[in-house]
């Protein structure tokens, strides 16, 4: 398999013509005139005292060689030195001003780039590995920066270039002509590698892109991948992923390597001209041999920006195509829209579906003319087999996809109509892996209202429950580490909850947070949750049946169809397919729970009264 097609296009890339590209750039260039303009100043300025060094030795040996005085050499050289201090100073103030700039351009873009990552679906981020995203907004910008400071220099380099030429043609337009006569077949080669280049450039990029997501892959599931001995499995997969990226940067290499030695055999062949025909001039007096020298001199620091134009074409492909996989993140379009920004200040939490159409493809449908109507402060659970549409239902009223057909109502207001983040600060969602940030407790527990006092986080976290605030190392200063890794799942999730109580929605949404945990831990758990649940619409995603027989309404779910609806009684009562469910899953969870309950009782010492 060719490295093109393992390293393929993500499908929401796209091709924009150079002219689009460089129109866009130039863009973020627009907010930084008076730095631009300094720029550009110091960059006349450095290549006109650039210029004035050879023409000034030029005229200098001709005096001495016509008057034969002495004290001109002391005068050229003291005037030497001084336009390369003038010279030098320009260029560090120019690069200074350059460096700022580029870096203030790489910012910006970085911050459109991962404002525009925020605002897609989860469906992109189900399609798409966060890797490779993360490679855009990091790698590429980079590479976009350091390109940029390229263009800075050969942009010095060719307007020293056009001064020499505007010089030599006022010395002798036929040498000067002899010197320029090469240089369109050197553009005619370097424009044959452009489309190649363009190619292997973004195929390197990819190839980066690859490393990163699989780097990051693997640094995320290592302790599974240490369970289960499979170190050797993840760094061979790595290995060969990082084979590839290292066959597409040597073919990037490989045009360098041919097409720098091509144009300097142009360079030769220009040099060798030059010193024939000029040297011809000199013998018959047609022109100075202080002219001759300028010519000599010229034409290296002449060739030196157009070979670098040239071959910098391809490094120029290398910045365009990384701008290229930015602007297509950036103009990436997200499955989820708002046809208004209506501002959501509070909620009574009533939430409709009418006839909805879901589905995460349009292969599989998952729901189909769904309906359901939760009353204001309802708690509903919603029980069934996997894949029957529970997931699915919480995620519609989060907004985190799009439906395809029918209405979401949420207070009778059409959810596409709402402000998404002022409808979503009313939401509280706790996942079935509770996800934590670096940092402590108490930082998890205010993340979102990082106004909160210390007092009120204390507040909260015992109204989640007494006892678990003692096991923690520290209390509340505890560390959870990355992704909450020094904290039990039980510890874990009563941070969430903690989190949730302190955010205080209209909406809480539970995807079964007591799942993975031992049933002390989820003892407490609940009642956390009856707090929560009172006075606010709750949507539980249950596999618990102590959270089951705490909803108001039980939803049983199949293939995207309410089936069955009511109490816990009801729906035994009934001895359908609730009750089946019951017999097989939730009659054994409670029998492990008592009889855990139970050896844990025993185990205990007896206490004197």
């Amino acid at each position: 398999m060719s490295i093109v097609r393992a390293l393929s296009a993500e499908a929401y890339d796209r091709e924009y013509s150079d002219r689009e590209l460089v129109y866009r750039i130039a863009g973020y260039f627009k907010p930084w005139p008076r730095r631009l303009a300094l720029i550009v100043v110091a960059l006349f300025l450095g290549s006109i005292f650039g210029v004035l060094a050879p023409v000034l030795v030029a005229r200098g040996v001709d005096r001495m060689a016509s008057t034969g005085e002495e004290r001109l050499i002391f005068i050229l050289g003291g005037s030497l030195l001084l336009l390369g201090l003038l010279r030098w100073f320009t260029n560090w103030f120019q690069r200074r001003l350059s460096a700022m700039l580029i870096g203030d351009i790489v910012l910006q873009l970085r911050h459109d780039a991962f404002r525009a990552t925020m605002r897609l679906d989860m469906g992109f981020f189900d399609e798409f590995r966060s890797g490779r995203v993360v490679s855009r907004i990091a790698s590429d910008t980079e590479e976009f920066g350091r390109v940029a400071m390229l263009v800075a220099e050969l942009g010095s380099q060719l307007l020293l270039a056009i001064l020499l030429i505007g010089v030599m043609v006022t010395i002798e337009w036929r040498l000067t002509l002899l010197s320029l006569i090469v240089a369109p077949f050197a553009f005619i080669i370097a424009g044959g590698f452009r489309h190649v280049a363009r190619q292997i450039t973004q195929t390197s990029q990819r190839a980066v892109a690859e490393v990163n997501a699989s780097i990051q892959e693997a640094v995320t599931g290592i302790s599974i991948a240490k369970n289960f001995r499979r170190e050797q499995g993840i760094y061979e997969a790595f290995s060969e992923i990082n084979t590839l990226s290292y066959d597409a940067n040597v073919q990037r290499g490989l045009i360098y390597s041919t097409l720098f030695p091509l144009l300097n055999i142009f360079s030769g062949l220009g040099t060798v001209l030059l010193l024939y025909y000029g040297g011809l001039n000199v013998i018959k007096g047609q022109i100075t041999a202080g002219a001759w020298y300028l010519f000599i001199n010229s034409i290296g620091q002449f060739w030196f920006p157009m070979i670098n134009l040239s071959a910098f074409w391809s490094q120029f492909q290398a910045g365009l195509s990384a701008t290229e996989r930015i602007f297509a993140l950036m103009d990436a379009e997200a499955a989820v829209r708002q046809v208004d920004s209506q501002p959501v200040e509070q909620l009574r939490g009533e939430i409709q579906f009418e006839k909805l159409g879901f589905g995460y493809t349009t292969r599989e449908p998952v729901l189909n003319d769904f309906t359901l109507h939760i009353q204001p402060g309802e708690t509903v659970a919603l029980v069934g087999h996997t894949g029957a549409g529970k997931s699915s239902i919480a995620k519609l009223v989060t907004r985190f996809y799009e439906f395809q057909s029918g209405r979401l109502l949420i207070d009778g207001r059409d959810i596409r109509s709402l402000d998404l983040g002022s409808y979503r600060r009313c939401l509280g969602i706790v996942s079935q892996v509770p996800f934590l940030f670096e940092g402590t407790v108490a930082d998890n527990i205010r993340y979102t209202n990082p106004t909160m006092s210390d007092e009120a986080v204390l507040e909260v976290a015992r109204q989640v429950g007494h006892d678990w605030m003692e096991t923690l190392p520290n209390g509340l200063d505890t560390n959870v580490g990355e992704r909450g890794s020094r904290l039990s799942m039980g510890q874990r999730q009563l941070v969430v909850l903690a989190r949730v109580l302190a955010q205080n929605p209209a909406i809480f949404i539970l995807d079964e947070a007591t799942a993975s945990i031992d049933p002390f831990t989820e003892a407490q758990i609940q009642s956390a949750l009856e707090l929560i649940f009172r006075d606010r619409t709750s949507i539980i995603i249950a596999h618990r049946l102590s959270t089951v027989k705490a909803a108001d309404r039980i939803l049983v779910l199949d293939r995207g169809r309410i089936i069955e609806e009511g109490s816990h009684d009801d729906l035994m009562a009934q001895g359908g397919h609730y009750a089946e469910l019951y017999q097989t899953y939730f009659r054994h969870q409670s029998l492990s729970y008592i009889n855990s309950a139970g050896y844990r009782l025993a185990s205990q010492p007896a206490t004197q009264e």
